[in-house]
């Protein structure tokens, strides 16, 4: 039996899995729809991996073993430890919650805003209010889930006219099959969306279904706009005064697969036998101009991805060796479970009871209430199993620690670390100190794709000429999470107040401080335009009750007083001081 080949790539942590040894056809025998004629050949490995962590994600690991020749993986206990990994390190990633902040928004409610700060919270206004109705809340845990568990995932958005709105849907990354150029580019031109359509029992028969989207020249005859620019060039409400001639055509398209030969894959799908897709209002989905220069396509990696790579790691990808073993010795662990609670009992000296129908022995069995009778001689001995389910077990908090370590989500985030094994909350802080690292690094990993995100949303709503977008350039937008780990909230509003006290910190820092250590803080420029509006009524109502106290003129704020003793009583508010009079007065 010669090597198998030896290949290093963004996948190369699942080369042990027989399914994935074959470099040329991976997964092939245990995933047969990845050899479908028109499957690229350079994306079955990536394909193939998803396949692979979907099955742990699903506690089908074993089934997956087993359809790779090993037909003992069946028996694998597995009891959710994958899943548990990936939602845990989801729940870090995501926080408590996700708000939508355009920079500059928060300086709308000082004293003197800066500029552009009033259109900054407009903005932020529009695009929280925006966020409500696409449910972007749900929307991001579904694409993050994907992420953490696949390493990729695939948000999309399409301008829709009946809503006046950009739609967001969420797309599992095996249907993602971007057409890269040159190395140095950051976004593909050219992105293919497509998946299989099986035959139902109306008639309709197997089908792959192709949604592209494809940067190109605007047509040469193609009719000027209302902006007035001519034919083949265009200027977009983002670029005021700057034409372009780049526009974004949307091709929705079906093949049937008894239509497509060897050779014909996706990128190279015959378009005489296509079968364009109708919108509702009757338009062909054929190169249909989109009247945008961007791709409206956002790929997530849960990871920072090599030079010159694309894809992101699973959360799983490091440990999951570590999780085969841990089902492996569960099942061990099953099985001295069993023999430990009813044990092999070896009988000396006895004579077995027979069947009468039969007149063979009958067979013990190791019951309450039991009775055997034995001989003088007779002796029972009960193989004792305990000391072995112990080291199985001791085997697999170690395993669990393996995990823990290795995949940086840490004993302590797991929730396996033991309140007793913590001294202080110095050292807590310092057992997390992983954890916080490989969320910093997967927040990271995302900061650009959700500003992109919310750009696009932005150019949407100007491209749909929505009622209060006007043209001019896109403001910055992104997605700013809660903390990760609880915070010391006490600590932290004890701070606030003796530095705003001090006068160190503007009431604006000292609200955004609150509202990063958990506070209930919806809007932090409400909030601050709360605590002013408060402040000066509060103000007003002294003011108030000091002007109503008896004896003071109110024509006067200062009214001099002669008390008859040789001095002035001069009062001020509710002051009252004495000055010395002049002499001869």
């Amino acid at each position: 039996m010669g090597l198998r080949q030896l290949v290093i790539d963004a996948w190369s942590w699942l080369n042990y899995k027989p399914v994935m040894a074959e470099a040329g056809r991976p997964g092939s025998r245990a995933f047969p729809e990845l050899a479908k004629t028109w499957v690229p050949q350079h994306e079955l490995r990536r394909l193939a991996a998803y396949k692979v962590l979907a099955s742990y994600d699903n506690n089908q690991a074993g089934q997956l073993a087993a359809a790779g020749g090993d037909a003992s993986a069946l028996e694998r206990r597995e009891l959710g430890d994958a899943a548990n990994l990936v939602d845990t390190a989801l729940g870090y990633l995501l926080g408590s919650e996700q708000k939508v902040a355009v920079e500059g928004a928060e300086h709308a409610a000082e004293e003197m805003p800066t500029p552009g700060a009033a259109e900054a919270a407009v903005v932020q206004d529009r695009l929280r209010k925006w966020a409500d109705k696409e449910l972007l809340t749900f929307r991001v845990q579904q694409a993050e889930r994907a992420a953490v568990l696949l390493g990729d995932s695939v948000m999309v958005l399409a301008w829709n006219p009946e809503k006046q709105r950009p739609t967001l849907r969420v797309y599992d990354p095996g249907f993602f099959f971007p057409q890269w150029g040159d190395e140095d580019e950051d976004f593909p031109s050219r992105v293919h969306l497509a998946w299989e359509l099986p035959a139902d029992d109306d008639g309709l028969k197997a089908r792959v279904r192709r949604v592209t989207y494809e940067l190109g020249p605007i047509s040469e005859d193609g009719v000027p706009g209302d902006d007035g620019a001519a034919p083949g060039g265009r200027q977009y409400p983002w670029e005021p005064g700057r034409t372009s001639n780049v526009t974004c055509y949307l091709t929705d398209a079906e093949w049937l697969l008894e239509d497509l030969k060897n050779g014909e894959t996706l990128d190279r799908l015959p378009m005489d036998k296509a079968s364009f897709r109708v919108r509702p209002d009757g338009t062909e989905l054929n190169r249909l101009d989109l009247m945008i220069d961007f791709v409206p396509m956002v790929h997530i990696a849960n990871t920072i991805p090599d030079g010159g790579e694309h894809w992101g790691h699973s959360i799983l990808a490091r440990v999951l060796q570590a999780l085969d073993e841990l089902a492996a010795t569960d099942s061990d662990s099953s099985a001295a479970s069993a023999t430990t609670g009813t044990p092999i009992i070896g009988l000396a000296g006895t004579r077995l009871p027979v069947d009468r129908a039969t007149g063979k022995p009958q067979e013990l069995q190791v019951k309450a209430g039991a009775v055997w009778q034995l001989g003088e001689a007779g002796r029972m001995d009960a193989l004792d199993t305990s000391p072995q389910l112990a080291e199985l077990r001791a085997r697999v908090d170690h395993l669990l620690e393996r995990i823990a370590a290795n995949s940086r989500v840490t004993a302590a985030g797991l929730g396996t670390l033991k309140a007793t094994e913590v001294p202080s909350g110095y050292a807590l802080k310092l057992a997390l100190g992983p954890l916080d690292a490989l969320i910093s690094m997967m927040r990271l990993a995302r900061e650009h794709k959700y500003r992109l995100l919310f750009k696009m949303v932005q150019r949407l709503y100007q491209a749909g000429r929505a009622e209060g977008w006007t043209a001019g350039e896109t403001l910055a937008a992104r997605l700013a999470w809660a903390p990760h780990t609880p915070t010391d909230r006490g600590a932290v509003l004890e701070e606030v107040v003796k530095a705003y006290g001090a006068g160190v910190l503007s009431l604006e820092t000292a609200v955004a401080m609150l509202l990063e250590a958990g506070y209930p803080i919806k809007d932090a420029s409400r909030e601050v335009e709360r605590i002013r509006a408060k402040a000066e009524q509060e103000a007003a109502v002294r003011m108030a009750e000091a002007a109503s106290r008896p004896g003071r003129d109110e024509g006067d704020e200062d009214h001099a007083q002669d008390d008859g003793s040789g001095s002035v009583r001069k009062s001020v508010g509710h002051v009252s001081e004495r000055e010395p009079v002049e002499a001869g007065r």
